[in-house]
């Protein structure tokens, strides 16, 4: 059986014959042909949907990784600037170092606290630069080595000035001032703020303002400054693990660093910080405990 095409025009006339065999196999054949471009089609949208996919992946963890990168440069940053801050402490440990065997008259040369601080400080006008992190931790373990240096060096020299020339004069005695009255005491009393019972940790000492305030025993200046509720307040290390405090001041006479002596004059009586009235707020410190400074008041002198 076959298929009869038959074409007649005024001029021309054309015929074409084909078997139902070879028909249906030409069809078969364009068919497949349309069904191959299609899939063709789809499996590039496919590949494009992928591509598309694996993108936005990426982008995202690019993302994840510079937020990563920031925090970390935040991290860092933070622990240089503490760095830093160590740093200058050293630098004014090795000042304070330097000053107290000047004044001591001691050997320079068996203590090295001119040493330069290995370590630099940031430089906040330039580009920072983070260091790796073994760079890092060897800055912070050399730091750490300098402060335990200096922490035994400023032992050794407490030591020695204490045993030097004001070993008999740290013996606390007496009133932290030239003239006045003993106001309060140490103990529980009613609060000149709230009214309330309140733990006080020392002697109060009234008088005019500007009176003299001087030192109960000879040590060292570790506290010369504004200091919450205390006002203007001048510590000073006694040694042995005895501390005298003088707050409320008006004028501060030392600063930090200098060797006093038994009765001299630290400062001017005031009435700054948490105070009501011209006064000397007085304590005695050992071994990080307030006691009641009421007998080392009266005692004798050695």
């Amino acid at each position: 059986m076959s298929l009869t095409l038959l074409y007649k025009g005024k001029t021309t006339r054309f015929k074409y014959s084909i078997s139902i065999k070879k028909l249906m196999t030409v069809v078969a054949l364009v068919f497949g042909v349309l069904m191959i471009s299609g899939r063709a089609t789809q499996q590039a949208d496919e590949s494009v949907s992928r591509v598309q996919f694996a993108q936005a992946g990426l982008d995202a963890q690019k993302q994840e990784v510079e937020q990563l990168r920031q925090t970390t440069e935040q991290r860092v940053t933070g622990m240089m600037v503490k760095l830093a801050d160590v740093q200058s402490e050293l630098q004014r440990l090795n000042a304070l170092g330097m000053r107290l065997v000047e004044q001591a008259n001691l050997n320079p040369e068996e203590f090295n606290f001119s040493d330069v601080p290995p370590v630099g400080g940031l430089n906040y006008d330039a580009e920072l630069t983070l260091p790796s992190s073994d760079t890092l931790l060897s800055s912070i373990d050399t730091m750490l080595v300098e402060i335990d240096d200096k922490s035994q060096q400023l032992l050794v020299l407490e030591s020695l000035l204490m045993n030097h020339h004001i070993d008999e004069q740290r013996y606390l005695t007496g009133r932290p001032i030239k003239s006045g009255w003993l106001s309060s005491y140490y103990g529980i009393r009613k609060d000149p703020f709230s009214g309330l019972p309140a733990m006080h940790k020392g002697l109060d000492f009234a008088g005019k303002e500007g009176a003299d305030v001087i030192a109960t025993g000879a040590g060292l200046v570790t506290w010369s400054g504004e200091r919450y509720g205390y006002g203007n307040l001048v510590e000073i290390d006694h040694g042995d693990g005895l501390i005298t405090r003088y707050g409320h001041n008006k004028e501060l006479n030392v600063k930090i660093g200098d060797v006093v002596t038994k009765g001299q004059v630290i400062a001017k009586m005031g009435s700054t910080g948490r105070s009501t009235g011209a006064h000397v707020h007085y304590e005695v410190i050992r071994a990080g405990q307030q006691q009641d400074p009421l007998p080392y008041v009266y005692r004798k002198n050695k």
